[in-house]
């Protein structure tokens, strides 16, 4: 009886127990109900589960190599800001700049041409040469339509400009003006005057040049070229290919003497200066005055800014005002080799799109104290300096290139531009006379243009 009990004990235990898992079993409410099992049908087999795939790896992003001239402070600051922000906008993207070392940039760009390394994009300087290699490819249309003004060659344009053309006119120190009483002049005689008037005063240098930098010995020799020589024959370079100008031309000679005559108002050392030193002669009052670009407006006021700055351009001896100015044929460039790349095409358009986007340009124009030369320009807020050179170049009698800025009949042979500089310092220094100068210069013209002349079309590809 007893053994009958416990049966009947444990099967009712059983039984409760069975129900009570059967009522957990419920779906809860927020518990979908379980799925009703046909049993008519055959169960269906159970699958395996699927295998998860890896995931896909990131592409690298594209990198693209950009030289630029690195020589002035402000303008290497600026570009490296820019190509920052584009790729961290960016991220397929990676511009990679490469250092040009802050010296002569041409040599550094045709030396990397010579080794095979030339970059995706660049700083074009020489355009006419490397438009004729073949190194270069022509803007988009889209890029083309930003800007008011570009240079073309045969139809196609090779360059984006960064900005008009470097105005060069004389920084000076307004303080020191005003205290000594010394009057802007208006004609070149009068220049002459004012530079003998404070070297008399024995306070502090006329002029600082940069003269360790051959480049820098550019601004001063264009602006009496551009006196001397262009004022009364500008195509005086054509009519040196054609042979009917020489290098003994009195209106040459007369660039070269005026040189002579302006440097003895240059600081002791000028040429063991190099031009990123000159800012220091001019806020530590040692001179009292430069002649360079509006990019130097910003290194002053980063030097000194409590430095009262002035700006005035140098007229010739007539008063009248030749000015750089205008968008030049240099700008930003992409090689025709990176060109047969799509996807780099598009990364250098797409770099151009975002230098040009109003907001990022007005930095650059005002770090720099550049003119637009765009359509959609943006508002420069500017300093006085800024605005007397907005103002000389609206007024001035003409615009133009620097000498070694023209393309065409009147485009220099490869080298020459340097070579003159050179030669030009050698007479300043008194080490050659003007007679052995001139015929060094046309020696070396000959054999230039007999290799490359673009009014016979000797050594130009067509």
């Amino acid at each position: 009886m007893k053994k009958l009990l416990a049966i009947l004990l444990c099967a009712t235990l059983l039984f409760s127990a069975l129900a009570g898992c059967a009522g957990s079993a419920a779906p809860s409410p927020t518990q979908a109900p379980a799925a009703v099992v046909d049993a008519t049908k055959a169960p269906e087999a159970t699958k395996a589960p699927e295998a998860t795939a890896p995931p896909a790896k990131a592409a690298d992003p594209l990198e693209m190599t950009f030289i630029f001239a690195d020589g002035d402070e402000a303008f290497k600051t600026s570009m490296n800001r820019v190509v920052d922000g584009f790729n961290a906008a960016n991220p397929d993207i990676v511009i990679k700049i490469q250092p040009g070392d802050g010296g002569a940039y041409s040599e550094f760009l045709k030396t990397k041409d010579s080794v095979g390394e030339f970059p995706d994009m660049m700083e074009m300087r020489d355009t006419a040469v490397y438009v004729r290699a073949g190194k270069l490819a022509p803007l988009a249309d889209n890029i083309k339509s930003l800007f008011k003004t570009t240079t073309a060659f045969d139809g196609k344009v090779y360059t984006a400009p960064f900005a008009g053309e470097n105005t060069n006119g004389i920084l000076y120190n307004k303080k020191y003006f005003t205290e000594k009483g010394l009057s802007i002049p208006g004609t070149w005689d009068e220049f002459l005057a004012l530079c003998k008037t404070i070297k008399d005063l024995g306070d502090m240098s006329p002029l600082v040049i940069g003269g360790q930098d051959i480049w820098h010995m550019g601004f001063w020799f264009h602006k009496l070229y551009a006196d001397d020589v262009l004022s009364s024959d500008p195509d005086f370079i054509k009519h040196c290919y054609e042979g009917t100008a020489k290098f003994s031309d009195e209106r040459f000679v007369k660039t070269i003497t005026d040189m002579q005559e302006l440097f003895q108002y240059a600081q002791d050392g000028w040429t063991s200066t190099p031009d990123a030193q000159i800012t220091t002669f001019l806020v530590g009052e040692m001179s009292a005055m430069m002649f360079s670009g509006t990019h130097m407006f910003t290194q002053v006021a980063d030097a000194d800014s409590s430095f009262e700055l002035g700006w005035f351009p140098v007229p010739d001896r007539q008063g009248v005002q030749r000015l750089v100015g205008g968008a030049g044929i240099g700008g930003l460039s992409l090689s025709a080799e990176s060109a047969k790349d799509p996807a780099k095409q598009a990364a250098f358009d797409k770099f151009l799109l975002y230098f040009f986007e109003k907001a990022n340009y007005k930095l650059f124009l005002e770090t720099m104290s550049y003119l637009p030369v765009t359509v959609d320009a943006p508002s420069v807020e500017g300093t006085d300096v800024y605005v007397a050179v907005t103002e000389a170049v609206k007024t001035a009698d003409f615009l133009s290139p620097m000498w070694n800025g023209f393309h065409g009949d009147n485009e220099l042979p490869p080298d020459f531009r340097n070579f003159t500089y050179k030669t030009t310092v050698e007479v300043i220094q008194g080490s050659r006379t003007i007679e052995s100068a001139t015929d060094e210069l046309q020696k070396a013209w000959d054999v230039a243009a007999s290799n490359f002349n673009p009014v016979t079309g000797t050594g130009i590809a067509k």
